[in-house]
């Protein structure tokens, strides 16, 4: 398997109501990163993973899976 991983971060951001730049400023990058982050164009660090998903109170496996 080539590094490929699937998430949710679009789904969760929407859910919760929270605009791209929204999220970025929270967990500190730009939107385009969160952008990249939702098409699939960027696997995030882990750090930047956990922060997303402390962000939306759910495990990384809830948004990024392998």
């Amino acid at each position: 398997m080539k590094g490929s991983v699937k998430n949710y971060v679009y789904e969760c951001r929407t859910n919760a109501g929270v605009t791209q730049e929204d999220l970025g400023d929270s967990v500190g990058v730009t939107r385009q990163t969160i952008i990249a982050i939702e098409k699939g164009n960027y696997t995030p660090s882990v750090l930047l993973a956990l922060k997303i998903a402390k962000f939306f109170k759910k495990s990384v496996n809830d948004i990024f899976i392998l």
